[in-house]
């Protein structure tokens, strides 16, 4: 039963988090906060009818873990203080969640997070690009330019791998494919080429969408200065000085990260171990 509860509470809470964020662009504190207070009244209801101290422990043990790693990742300026603390409210409510999990819940949701946030972050870039035809625009100029690069580095790094693959079947006194020898090669250059595309594509959208000038009259509470590099929004007594002293600021947004906890949460309920099932895609 409590753990029952604490799932709906957890998707709940996750969910109105992320389309709140998604509407602001800021996470609404007070969510991840109630969450909390939620998870450490059940698991201390738990521990008190069951005379166990262990529900209230690995509950604190699991949010306050998850809270360390979203700071880690706060104070290199990737995630919002918001999003360190949504990550740990799902972390004290669901410490032992086990649906046929390998894992522990906390490494098999972290780590399905990221799986679900890189998918997320691209299908986000791509629509947010396309809403902005300058980044479009200069997209298709970079890779215009990188044209000439990209068809010579292709065929280098053919000729590498095809070379080593040849040296590391006559090492091993193994026969030598040459179809096979050459679609390996050609599957290394295309996942290179790939990951460069998307590399390029990134960047457009990040010095293009993610950051623009602005007349500090426009400025409001909550924005990002570029100059900071902590992913923290100014305070009010921050914008009047900032007025004071400026006519216009740079500021940088990212991608909305929220919806990415509901969405994790989803696919640990319903997939389990991301990490297995990247394993057995790799293999």
């Amino acid at each position: 039963m409590f753990e029952s509860i604490s799932l709906v509470v957890a998707l709940i809470g996750s969910a109105i988090g992320g389309i709140y964020d998604l509407k602001t662009s800021d996470m609404l504190d007070a969510v991840p906060y109630a969450m909390i207070a939620i998870a450490l009244v059940l698991h201390g209801v738990e521990s008190f009818l069951t005379g166990s101290y262990w529900p209230i422990l690995n509950s604190s043990i699991a949010g306050l873990g998850l809270l360390g790693f979203g700071y880690i990742m706060y104070f290199f300026g990737q995630w919002g203080g918001g999003d360190a603390w949504m990550l740990s409210a799902v972390g004290f409510l669901l410490p032992s969640f086990n649906n046929n999990l390998f894992f522990p819940f906390p490494l098999s949701y972290l780590f399905n997070m990221f799986l679900v946030g890189a998918a997320y972050m691209l299908v986000y870039a791509f629509v947010f690009a396309l809403m902005n035809r300058k980044i479009i625009f200069h997209f298709k100029k970079d890779m215009k330019a990188s044209g000439k690069m990209l068809t010579i580095g292709s065929t280098v790094l053919f000729f590498i791998f095809f070379i080593f693959n040849w040296i590391l079947v006559q090492h091993f006194n193994l026969s030598f494919d040459f179809l096979s020898s050459i679609g390996n090669s050609l599957l290394v250059v295309l996942v290179a080429v790939a990951l460069f595309v998307i590399y390029r594509f990134a960047k457009a959208v990040e010095n293009l969408g993610f950051k623009k000038k602005i007349s500090v009259s426009k400025l409001k509470v909550g924005d990002v200065l570029l100059e900071n590099k902590l992913y923290k929004g100014i305070t009010e007594k921050e914008l009047k000085q900032i007025r004071k002293n400026k006519k216009s600021v740079w500021i940088k947004e990212g991608v909305r990260f929220a919806p990415t906890f509901p969405l994790a949460l989803l696919f640990t309920i319903y997939f389990g171990d991301g990490i297995l099932l990247f394993i057995k895609f790799l293999v």
